[in-house]
């Protein structure tokens, strides 16, 4: 019963997210366009410096990855706060499915549909990007859906005490977005001040791109288990503030 449940909820949660055009252009288009565009733009120069050759062939798709989670967590937000704000959750709250079957489902979806968006960026970019991608699909996805589930935690943190369903997208891009500049993609983490280098070493955000930058250059996982420990860290912390401060209502 519980099993099937899930599974229904977790279908009428996709049909919903599909009928939201912008919704399924900022979670599957967005992230595909930046790294197609982008690379194809920059691709046919970089020969001319080693930052430009470093940036299409790591910066750049660990990026359009990092986007994708940062959409599922806007997106699982947003959701959460609308369906708060409507009463939607108090009604779910008081059918048979447990309130972790509920929030499992929305889980699943956005770490289905960030797997189903990998794969699109995969092939687009076996045909159309400037290099190579030798990368192991398997693997790569494996970190992206850690990568993801974390900064999910830290998304249903937000959700948690965002205040109303209007406040809810800036308030996550508020969060996420600073914590992806200081996240060591773009500067070395070296180049920040010291009470920055920390706040970055506390957020999983900079876990994650490390964890993708290693994975997609092709390092073994023994090598990222620091990345994996932070993340799983992550996940365990904010799991149980969101289990102590989520309001239902």
């Amino acid at each position: 019963m519980i099993l099937r449940g899930f599974w229904k909820l977790t279908w009428i949660e996709l049909k919903v997210f599909i009928r939201e055009p912008l919704g399924l252009l900022a979670t599957i288009g967005v992230p595909l366009i930046i790294f197609l565009l982008l690379g194809r733009s920059i691709g046919p120069r970089m020969d001319q410096a080693q930052r430009l050759t470093t940036f299409v062939q790591v910066t750049l798709p660990v990026f359009a990855s990092m986007m994708m989670a940062f959409s599922a967590a806007t997106s699982l937000i947003s959701i959460i706060s609308i369906y708060r704000e409507g009463g939607i959750l108090k009604r779910l709250k008081a059918t048979p499915l447990s309130p972790q079957t509920i929030l499992t489902a929305h889980v699943f979806l956005k770490l289905s549909l960030t797997a189903f968006t990998l794969g699109l960026l995969f092939l687009a970019g076996k045909r159309f990007y400037p290099i190579e991608l030798e990368t192991n699909l398997l693997s790569f996805t494996l970190a992206l859906l850690l990568a993801t589930t974390s900064i999910l935690s830290l998304g249903f943190v937000i959700a948690s005490a965002v205040p109303t369903a209007r406040f809810a997208q800036p308030v996550a891009g508020a969060i996420l977005y600073p914590l992806l500049a200081i996240s060591g993609l773009f500067v070395p983490l070296d180049a920040f001040a010291p009470i920055w280098q920390n706040v970055a070493m506390l957020s999983p955000v900079t876990h994650a791109v490390s964890l993708l930058q290693g994975i997609w250059s092709g390092e073994p996982w023994s090598q990222q288990l620091l990345e994996v420990g932070a993340l799983l860290a992550n996940f365990t912390l904010c799991t149980a503030v969101s289990a102590k401060i989520f309001r239902w209502e």
